[in-house]
């Protein structure tokens, strides 16, 4: 009757074999990448804040890996 929060693929898409990566998963994966390049940045400057922002991109990368499995879980329980 209501929405049930999942999306079907746009029908103007052409078939492509695979699935687009999880939104959540693209935008860890975006934090994971630009928390590495603050890494490199604050290291090459001579700063220890870099240690948080290595934690930052450990966190981030961790968060990209389980959308991912969710959504490939999530595609296999529901065909």
């Amino acid at each position: 009757m209501g929405d049930t929060g999942r999306h079907k693929q746009c029908p103007q898409c052409p078939p492509t074999g695979v699935d687009p990566m999880p939104r959540l998963a693209l935008y860890a994966l975006i934090v994971c990448l630009l928390a590495v390049a603050a890494a490199v940045v604050s290291f090459t400057r001579g700063s220890w804040l870099g240690i948080v922002w290595v934690l930052l991109a450990g966190l981030s990368s961790n968060m990209c890996w389980y959308y991912v499995k969710r959504g490939k879980q999530e595609k296999s329980v529901t065909g």
